[in-house]
């Protein structure tokens, strides 16, 4: 089961300052005119998609092994 954390936009931006490669920034930029959104809302978009990928709850966890061990005579398979 997928779960998304819901932003409250009606928040405040906070100000943040970082250094990116700057092919990565020139990217970003012509990605954010493409879309006709600004670098702010592209970064932001950017950052919760991250979290959302990176943070595995203990039932994700739970529930990845035991689908891996449901389907481990698959994977054995499938590697040959």
């Amino acid at each position: 089961m997928l779960r998304h954390t819901i932003y409250n936009f009606s928040m405040p931006n906070i100000k943040i300052s970082s250094k990116v490669n700057e092919s990565a920034w020139k990217d970003l930029k012509h990605l954010a005119s493409e879309q006709n959104k600004s670098i702010s809302s592209v970064l932001t978009e950017a950052v919760e998609e991250y979290i959302q990928r990176k943070r595995l709850r203990p039932a994700d966890l739970a529930h990845l092994e035991e689908s891996m061990e449901q389907n481990e005579e698959l994977g054995r398979l499938l590697a040959k």
